[in-house]
């Protein structure tokens, strides 16, 4: 028997299976399909990413680094108001051979990784939980002490637990155009109702390009306005859905959610790579295989370390929605150079945001 099945091989699966390995676990990663494949997600991080790689694989995945932002209130052509750093704000990286690296570390500590096995069902018993997945030799089961659902938005080990879907699902679409660009500005555009578009430089590599809509709306007709504003041709596209606001409850009985399954995003932009492998970090640390009531530890933790960021990232959001004017007032009054960093909300009251916003500096 297994002490952890993880169902999911992106960065929150992966991270949770190498810091648990690292302490002893036997940890077995189911994965639907090929790891990093679909893509479904931006590659845009802060440098804390840094944190979670291998030295040796980071010049490998940088693909740009950014200094800063400019954001737009109409199309490609609007005025922007700029928003920078003296260093470097964040990387754009390669996301694809993001997850494989962090899958390749978690296979390091010693996890299993088991590519194309489709979870098909999950019961939770009193003494174990019963994991199906369909695989190249058919339909087989995993007993496990515990199972670990880090399967997306979508979650199916949520969904067959009995644990409520997070707070809103958007609908995001990426797309991805030839051209080398070597600018070290991402741009934002606040014309998507209740969040955004944005574009994003990353040298040879090419130029994404991308949005978020609310259930409903027609997100392949507004990133086709979005990519034909910029007069460019998109290569290849992709499409997912972006948990904002975590569920309730995020673990059952012998059961718990990491990274997206869980809600463990940024409401602000929709990311959850950094989130998530912090809270599969919390998970590894405060669970034990032997004591599945420590569930709760991990949910009391999570929340602790990252409820405090989301509640205030909810605010910045509800600031994609204010009648323009006020939008205009506000970037005017708060361009220029930040002291603010990308994933934490609460670097708003910081010193060094503080020392930014001084007019004598």
């Amino acid at each position: 028997m297994y002490d952890a099945v993880v169902v999911g091989a992106g960065p929150a699966g992966s991270r949770f299976a190498r810091s648990a390995a690292e302490r002893g676990w036997d940890v077995l990663v189911l994965e639907a399909g090929e790891i990093g494949r679909p893509l479904a997600c931006s590659g845009h991080v802060s440098l804390d990413v840094w944190e979670f790689v291998p030295d040796s694989a980071r010049e490998e995945l940088r693909q740009n680094e950014i200094h800063g932002a400019r954001f737009h209130l109409g199309g490609a052509d609007s005025p922007a108001h700029t928003f920078y750093k003296q260093g470097v704000v964040s990387n754009a990286i390669d996301r694809v051979g993001l997850d494989r690296t962090l899958a390749d570390r978690a296979r390091d500590f010693g996890a299993e990784i088991r590519t194309d096995h489709q979870v098909t069902r999950v019961r939770e018993r009193p003494d174990r939980v019963e994991v199906d997945a369909s695989g190249p030799d058919g339909v087989e089961t995993f007993e496990t002490r515990l199972v670990c659902g880090a399967d997306g938005p979508r979650s199916k080990v949520r969904t067959e637990v009995g644990l409520p879907e997070p707070e809103e699902l958007l609908h995001g679409v990426l797309g991805f155009s030839g051209e080398a660009d070597d600018d070290d500005f991402v741009d934002v555009h606040l014309t998507v109702p209740r969040f955004f578009a944005w574009r994003i430089p990353r040298q040879a590599a090419g130029v994404e390009y991308g949005l978020a809509v609310a259930p409903g709306d027609d997100a392949p007709g507004r990133f086709e306005a979005f990519v034909d504003d910029y007069g460019v041709e998109i290569d290849r596209r992709c499409s997912g859905a972006i948990p904002i606001g975590p569920p309730p409850r995020t673990v059952g009985t012998r059961s718990f959610l990491v990274g997206d399954a869980a809600g463990q995003t940024k409401p602000f932009t929709g990311g959850g790579i950094l989130y998530g492998m912090r809270a599969a970090d919390i998970a590894a640390r405060e669970i034990d295989p032997d004591h599945p009531a420590t569930v709760h530890e991990y949910e009391h933790a999570w929340r602790s370390a990252l409820g405090g960021d989301q509640t205030l990232g909810r605010a910045i959001r509800a600031g994609y929605s204010l009648p323009r004017p006020i939008q205009r007032a506000g970037l005017r009054a708060l361009s220029g150079e930040i002291g603010v960093h990308m994933d934490r909300p609460s670097s708003l009251f910081s010193r060094a945001q503080l020392r930014a916003m001084l007019p004598w500096k």
